[in-house]
């Protein structure tokens, strides 16, 4: 298999398995416990089923949709996910120039392996910046005025990781950040030879945003689940929530919301957004899905908020389902992050243009020929 091959989410993942090291690969692939949510995301698809309507003369589509005040050209964005470097040697930077030639928004992490000010020079997409919020309030304030500096259109708060989630693989195969090349581990990197070449020949290993400020993950070899849970700041509330947008003059959302209340407490704290997801499936196993409480969401919030639809998505039908319950855009991880591993930007490029070409078509086949003229009618409840 090679890119050219490469048409769907799956044949990406597939791709990205010949590519990677065992414990690389089962980090972005593995989720917490049994692992049930993550497969619910994706699944929960499947409780509606589209209607299609014929003769609308839809030769000329219009995808674009706006979010947090920014027009992109499709309905999906890339989601903010940590340590790239470590799954292709380009890193962030290659999803950042992919998101910038489909023009769509690109989320940087707090725990990314290039800077906000790189992100910043090499794109002119929109960007938001995630935040985790950590005990060091001194690192907080110097990552909240880093990315004002680089003027990131949004800043997003992820609020489902107050602890670590059980992630098993990662526990199984000793992931770490930075990896550590010791004798139990060398066999599993010694036999993707690529892989491995790259990442000791590129510069050295890095996370930007903390390294003035703690050890771990940066000097000191940890892993997620712990850093998780041993720096971040376990009282955080709404009180630091809403005190964190009015340090922020842009657009803020909430990343991690699932249930009603929550979304109704982002609105009065002045969120711009809620970013309907469950870390995709890598925290709480057996939490409900995004899409099984997209509706409830929307029905609560979305004429006040932007609601975005993170988790699961892998085909341009999914996107159309979350768009016709009312979210105004999707978002995911995975869906570019295998790419990245596959074949590095041009990897990512081809993901999101397949994915374009299928929201583009099933529009088609849907009958519109906007995103706004999708609705509830088009949904069949299984």
């Amino acid at each position: 298999m090679n890119l050219n091959n490469c048409n769907n989410f799956k044949d990406f993942r597939e791709l990205a398995k010949r590519r990677l090291p065992r414990p690389i690969f089962d980090y972005i692939d593995g989720a917490a416990d049994d692992e049930l949510t993550y497969a619910r995301n994706t699944e929960s698809f499947n409780s509606v089923s589209l209607i299609p309507s014929v003769l609308k003369s839809v030769k000329d589509v219009d995808m674009s949709t706006t979010i947090f005040g920014k027009k992109i050209s499709m309905p999906v964005y890339c989601s903010p996910t940590a340590v790239q470097r470590l799954f292709h040697y380009q890193g962030e930077r290659a999803v950042a120039k992919a998101a910038n030639k489909v023009n769509t928004m690109f989320g940087v992490s707090s725990l990314s392996t290039v800077s906000v000010d790189e992100i910043s020079s090499i794109s002119e997409c929109p960007k938001m910046f995630q935040f985790y919020f950590h005990k060091d309030r001194g690192l907080n304030k110097y990552m909240l005025d880093r990315a004002k500096k680089a003027k990131f259109d949004v800043l997003a708060l992820t609020v489902d990781t107050i602890t670590g989630g059980n992630r098993e693989r990662d526990l199984k195969t000793g992931f770490t950040i930075p990896p550590k090349l010791n004798f139990n581990s060398m066999l599993s990197f010694a036999i993707k030879p690529s892989w491995l070449f790259n990442f000791l020949t590129s510069p050295a290993f890095e996370l930007p945003h903390l390294q003035n400020h703690v050890d771990e993950g940066t000097s000191a070899v940890t892993s997620i689940g712990s850093y998780f849970s041993n720096m971040l700041d376990q009282t955080m509330s709404w009180k630091d929530a809403e005190h964190l947008r009015s340090n922020w003059d842009g657009p803020f959302a909430l990343k991690g919301i699932v249930s009603v209340e929550d979304a109704r407490k982002a609105v009065d704290i002045g969120c711009d957004g809620v970013i309907v997801s469950n870390h995709g499936g890598r925290q709480l196993d057996g939490a409900v899905s995004p899409f099984d409480q997209l509706a409830r969401i929307v029905d609560a919030v979305g004429d006040k908020t932007d609601v975005i639809c993170e988790g699961g998505i892998q085909r341009g039908t999914h996107v159309l389902k979350a768009l016709s319950l009312g979210a105004k855009a999707c978002a995911g991880g995975r869906l570019y992050l295998y790419a990245l591993a596959a074949a590095g930007q041009k990897g990512v490029e081809k993901a999101l243009f397949n994915l374009r070409s299928e929201i583009e078509r099933d529009m088609k086949l849907m009958g519109v020929t906007r995103i706004d003229q999708l609705s509830r009618g088009n949904l069949n409840f299984n």
